[in-house]
C-alpha cells in the first residue's frame, strides 16, 4: 500500500513538472524597445524583443508596417541573445508596428504587434 501511494506521488509530480515545462517554452513577449504604444526619435534606431523563452532566431520573423503600411522584413542581427530578437531600422516620424512571430524550441508560433510611434528630432 506504501509503494503504491508513493508510485501515484511520483507520477502526480512527473506530470505537474512535464505540463509546467511545456506551458513555459511558449515564446512570449515580456520587453521591447519601442515600449507597445511609445515613442523613438527619429533615425536609425536598434529595436529588441525579448521573450521568456529562447526562440529559434533563424525561424523567427520581424515585420515593420510603415505609416504608408507598407512592410519591410527585418533582417535579425547575428549575434543576439537566445532569448531576443535584435534588428535596427531608419526611422521617419510616423506611426509604425512591429509584427512579430517566434518560434519557441517547443515549435510552437506566437505572434504579435508593438506599435509604436516615431517623433522628428528636435
Amino acid at each position: 500500500m506504501l509503494l503504491r501511494h508513493r508510485v501515484g506521488t511520483l507520477l502526480i509530480a512527473m506530470a505537474c513538472a512535464c505540463a509546467s515545462m511545456v506551458a513555459s517554452a511558449h515564446a512570449i513577449l515580456v520587453d521591447s524597445t519601442p515600449a507597445p504604444n511609445g515613442t523613438l526619435s527619429a533615425g536609425h534606431q536598434q529595436l529588441i524583443f525579448k521573450y521568456n523563452s529562447k526562440i529559434d532566431q533563424h525561424r523567427s520573423r520581424l515585420v515593420l508596417v510603415k505609416p504608408d503600411h507598407s512592410e519591410t522584413v527585418l533582417p535579425i542581427r547575428v549575434g543576439s541573445k537566445a532569448n531576443e530578437l535584435d534588428t535596427s531600422a531608419d526611422l521617419a516620424p510616423g506611426s509604425y508596428t512591429v509584427r512579430w512571430q517566434a518560434l519557441a524550441l517547443d515549435g510552437h508560433i506566437t505572434r504579435g504587434d508593438v506599435p509604436f510611434t516615431v517623433l522628428a528630432r528636435q
